[in-house]
């Protein structure tokens, strides 16, 4: 290791290398390989009668290797007088023919068109470690000048972006081809040099410069080629090539059930990912079977953003119920194409033997599993972009359940769902009044989108069955005519509809920032505002100020809107919302028996401890429910008197509220749908916070 240069620059300098090769003497310093991982790729574009110019080529053995099966006109520069000495002397005997000469690479004596052929093992990348990679340039451009038409450089290196960006842009510029070899490394030792792809650049000169640039890529010596026609893509999947190969190196020297790595695979066409695969190991200590080392599980399609297929904890517990050494779990992207369960485990199997865990035996079978034994059903059936929240999804998928749901779903955060809704068959009428049967569940492949309607009877979200319950706190009955209330953020409406038509006497305002998802609520997911149910587009902060001048008050406000912001540890809602000023104006438009409902979504602890306590400072009464299987928790804050809440008491009074909320929830203006809430069953697991 101590041979190694200490700073980046002393790659370029000639006294770094007159160093470096007189401590290392006599011994051969394989950059990237040697001779026999090479030869495949180097025999496809070099052929024996061709004049060489190894440009660098140090004390490496690559020159004599090839001169020993026929290449005989190799002519062989470097900037070190001790490494060319050594060579000579070396070769002096044995290869007569074989010559070395102390030259630098950018300023070569040879004239115009002199090679067919420049090797460059290593040193472009040594060279572009000079500042802003004047040096590289130079060499390169001498390179280019020594060539024939019809010559190639072949350029052996580690394609770190710098370096590949400054080569492929000089040569593509002057109507050259440029196709790039991605040499996977296959040895398993922990003493590799490099846990980094060796790629072998080939550049072609041509009489006639292209007039497109021609950029590929192969995988391996004899892989098909991939076209593109930007250099921008040509670096992007080298990008994805280099990460795979640290990952594929750091998982097959070691495991860490922390580390919880992912990594994406893309379509070789399209460029468009296919595939995220996570790999969970079991915690130390854990009693695994012997015979099960390795297995791939397969998340059905519509299934990746539930809470055990989309978050750390989920994923742990996950490898810990199939119980393996390694699990790695695959996720199937959105607008790709998926045959059946068989097809993705062809396509997979020689992609995920490469992260099998440490000293698994070798051809060992690894099990595929799944949930369902299939593999979902998705069908996006609208696509938009949102100047508030980007690109977003519509989709139509079937649960686990067997039975079909609508999804928005914003790609920026593509593991959450921003609203659901149930789809039921124009023909039916979905859940039927309390103890019918189900209707049995429609086959996605035989009904179209057209003849599908949201179930607004059915709360797909068990937040929002929570937030129902804590209507509770108000002790509504049969006897109470009108209760209002006010919900900041729409989503598909799903909510505020419910209200509308199962509770009765309630008028419902809403407040949405982004006018995108009131078009989208209204056209993909049934949303029909009238007199009791309006919507405002605007700021709800904004909002709230408002009304509090205007001496607005309702029975319940309700906030359901999420974060945009990723970077804070509260995903819902935003914290301005949660901000002491905005709580006290909250609880000013309250009625004096009014209940403040927050759908809370945050995985930082202190985060939301500190948050709790705001909360306690405005409101006397706090009760929260956890949604199971979820990070969710709902906040029911009860503005009452300032007396500390006797706990059995109040849960016990909610508990006969929750009876009687529950008998006003009748059938819909159809008389068709009943809800599908047991507010009573909801109401055991609330607790104090």
């Amino acid at each position: 290791m101590s041979l190694l240069p200490r700073t980046a620059g002393e790659f370029s300098s000639a006294e770094y290398w007159e160093r470096f090769f007189k401590k290392r003497g006599e011994k051969a310093f394989e950059w990237y390989g040697d001779y026999n991982k090479l030869c495949g790729v180097l025999h496809k574009y070099i052929k024996v009668k061709d004049k060489v110019l190894v440009v660098g080529c140090g004390n490496s053995e690559l020159s004599e290797q090839m001169y020993d099966v026929g290449y005989k006109h190799l002519i062989n520069i470097d900037i070190s007088e001790t490494v060319i000495n050594n060579m000579n002397q070396r070769n002096f005997e044995r290869r007569p023919d074989l010559r070395f000469q102390q030259i630098d690479a950018t300023k070569t004596p040879f004239e115009d068109g002199s090679f067919q052929v420049v090797l460059d093992k290593g040193t472009l990348d040594a060279m572009a470690s000079e500042e802003e990679g004047a040096l590289a340039s130079s060499m390169i451009t001498e390179m280019s000048r020594v060539l024939s038409f019809g010559g190639r450089y072949v350029c052996i290196t580690l394609a770190q972006e710098s370096v590949i960006k400054l080569a492929v842009e000089h040569f593509v510029s002057l109507g050259w081809a440029a196709r790039l070899h991605c040499l996977q490394n296959d040895t398993e030792s922990e003493e590799d040099s490099f846990a980094l792809p060796v790629f072998v650049l080939i550049c072609t000169k041509f009489r006639q410069p292209m007039p497109m640039p021609i950029l590929e890529m192969c995988l391996g010596e004899d892989g098909a080629s991939t076209r593109f026609t930007q250099v921008s893509e040509l670096l992007s999947t080298v990008r994805e090539h280099q990460a795979y190969s640290v990952l594929r190196k750091r998982l097959r020297t070691g495991t860490d059930v922390s580390s919880n790595v992912s990594l994406t695979l893309c379509h070789v066409k399209t460029g468009l990912p296919k595939y995220t695969l996570t790999v969970q190991d079991s915690a130390p200590g854990t009693k695994v079977p012997k015979s099960n080392h390795f297995a791939i599980f397969i998340v059905p399609q519509g299934s990746e953003t539930a809470w055990l297929y989309s978050s750390a904890e989920g994923h742990k517990q996950l490898a810990a119920s199939a119980n393996f050494r390694r699990l790695v779990i695959v996720a199937m992207h959105r607008n790709q194409d998926y045959a059946n369960m068989e097809a993705v485990q062809a396509e997979l199997s020689p992609m995920v033997m490469d992260l099998a865990p440490p000293a698994m035996p070798h051809n060992h079978q690894v099990p595929f599993l799944s949930a369902t034994g299939d593999l979902g059903w998705r069908e996006v059936v609208s696509t938009g972009v949102s100047e508030l929240s980007g690109e977003y999804c519509v989709e139509n998928v079937r649960g686990e359940d067997g039975e079909l749901y609508r999804r928005l779903v914003f790609l920026s955060n593509a593991a959450l769902i921003q609203s659901e809704s149930k789809l039921v068959s124009k023909n039916t009428t979905g859940y039927k009044k309390k103890g019918k049967k189900k209707v049995k569940p429609t086959t996605p492949s035989t009904v179209p989108s057209s003849s599908l309607s949201v179930d607004t009877g059915f709360l797909c979200c068990e937040h929002h069955k929570l937030m129902v319950a804590g209507l509770s706190m108000l002790g509504i009955d049969t006897q109470q005519k009108n209760t209002s209330i006010f919900l900041v953020g729409l989503g598909g409406g799903g909510l505020p509809q419910f209200l509308r038509d199962f509770v009765p006497g309630v008028t419902v305002e809403v407040v949405e920032l982004d006018p995108v998802v009131l078009e989208v609520a209204k056209e993909w997911f049934g949303f029909r505002p009238d007199e009791r149910l309006t919507v405002t587009l605007g700021d709800g902060l904004e909002l709230i100020t408002a009304y509090g001048k205007e001496g607005r008050l309702f029975d319940a406000i309700m906030f359901d809107v999420d974060n945009k912001d990723n970077t804070v540890g509260m995903s819902c809602p935003p914290a301005s919302f949660v901000e002491v000023s905005i709580l006290q104006k909250v609880n000013s438009l309250l009625t004096p028996t009014g209940v403040f409902i927050l759908n809370l979504v945050c995985r930082d602890s202190l985060l939301k401890k500190s948050l709790l306590e705001r909360l306690r400072s405005v409101f006397p009464t706090i009760i929260s429910g956890d949604v199971e299987g979820e990070v969710n928790q709902v906040l029911m804050c009860h503005k009452g008197d300032n007396r500390s809440p006797d706990t059995a008491n109040t849960l016990q009074s909610l508990g006969q509220a929750a009876k009687s909320l529950q008998s006003t929830l009748g059938s819909d203006k159809t008389g068709n749908h009943s809800p599908n809430i047991d507010i009573s069953e909801l109401i055991k697991e609330l607790k104090i916070a």
